[in-house]
């Protein structure tokens, strides 16, 4: 993996005055991990950032994340771009509207989960069941790392059953554990699916797609893109299918600011 900003790094060059389509995770990318993901915040800068980004002609956002479209949608609330919630079962934006549709099939499924969760996990304090609608997280960032172990084989415990019945798909995060339908859909499937829909050109040159996150369902949409476009992850990682990292979420507006100079 090659730094961003290292003084060989050829990435600016490669997107300088093309079209582009950008793609953004929201938690450890735009918005810094918290430990009660309601406090999530985007910064006002990224945020102004982001909209410039969105005027100009040749340029499409689209934020792919883990939480559910409504919500991704008002924490971010930036018009004219494309909203890919519970890792793109439901998509909204410019002339899309779509919902994955075996995912609401499993609805019923999700819900006795969750109870059977909340059950077994009643009795530790800062344990956070997130019901998504399409999907379920259970984040643990305030438990003491003691207990992780316990709580996680509670978790396995829980849904083993389901797992190796092929009707979910668990998913390890940072601090998270999430539960979604067992469905042959990701975030690569629907990066690849949003460009062949958004096709779109500037003198004979195709649109460089550019994606940028930091968890292992990133990992997805950087394998579906390796020699198609530009691949960023957050932080420097041992393994990665990313070609290029940054150090921190905290550097994500300060590569936008570039890409938005570059755009002209």
């Amino acid at each position: 993996m090659e730094y961003v900003f290292s003084k060989h790094s050829l990435l600016l060059k490669k997107i300088k005055s093309v079209p582009i389509f950008l793609f953004l995770d929201f938690d450890g990318t735009l918005a810094e991990i918290v430990a009660l993901p309601s406090k999530a915040r985007l910064a006002k800068k990224t945020k102004e950032l982001l909209d410039r980004l969105a005027l100009k002609k040749d340029f499409k956002i689209a934020v792919i994340s883990g939480r559910s479209l409504k919500d991704i949608k008002k924490r971010v609330g930036i018009k004219n771009i494309i909203y890919a919630g519970n890792h793109g079962l439901e998509i909204e934006g410019p002339k899309i509207k779509y919902i994955f549709s075996v995912a609401g099939q499993y609805r019923k499924l999700l819900l006795k989960i969750k109870s059977d969760l909340e059950e077994r996990l009643s009795k530790f304090k800062g344990v956070l069941i997130e019901d998504k609608g399409l999907s379920l997280s259970l984040h643990f960032r305030m438990i003491h790392k003691e207990l992780v172990s316990k709580i996680k084989t509670i978790f396995h415990e829980a849904t083993i059953t389901y797992n190796v019945k092929g009707q979910i798909k668990v998913s390890p995060g940072k601090k998270v554990l999430e539960i979604r339908p067992n469905v042959d859909w990701d975030k690569g499937k629907v990066v690849l699916w949003l460009l062949a829909r958004q096709v779109f050109s500037l003198k004979g040159k195709p649109v460089v797609p550019v994606y940028i996150g930091d968890d292992l369902t990133d990992e997805d949409a950087f394998r579906a893109l390796k020699n198609k476009g530009i691949t960023i992850a957050i932080g420097r990682k041992k393994r990665s299918f990313a070609d290029y990292y940054l150090l921190n979420s905290r550097e994500v507006p300060i590569l936008l600011k570039k890409i938005l100079l570059q755009q002209g």
